[in-house]
């Protein structure tokens, strides 16, 4: 039996709804920072720690870039979702771009937006 090329229309539908569930989530998530980053410019009840306080004002700093690295990070993780979609679509889904075999199931259940194998990734360094 010669080596599987692809995995089938049935297993991408199974990866598909694992993304789409990951994306709903992600974006869910994306949307709750960039909200905290919007609401965090004035004194509302959100707001209740003085910020006439050069310490406080630090961490308030602190905290906005914070979440600001944590949208940003979020924003990348969505990018790679969609990306996978595509990948979905054009039936690419899965193939090492190293190696070009498959990338296991388990790994693509844990990652679903890998693009390489362990085999790949090591080839890399």
């Amino acid at each position: 039996m010669s080596e599987k090329t692809r995995y089938s229309d049935e297993e991408l539908e199974e990866f598909k709804a694992l993304i789409l569930e990951k994306l709903e989530k992600a974006q869910r998530e994306f949307d709750n920072l960039t909200q905290s980053l919007k609401n965090s410019q004035g004194n509302d009840t959100a707001d209740t720690s003085p910020t006439f306080k050069v310490l406080e004002e630090g961490a308030y700093t602190l905290g906005r870039e914070e979440t600001a690295r944590l949208a940003e990070r979020q924003r990348v993780f969505i990018n790679h979702l969609r990306a996978a979609l595509v990948r979905i679509e054009n039936k690419t889904y899965g193939i090492c771009r190293a190696t070009g075999k498959l990338i296991p199931k388990e790994r693509l259940r844990v990652v679903p937006h890998a693009t390489l194998s362990i085999e790949g990734k090591e080839q890399k360094k």
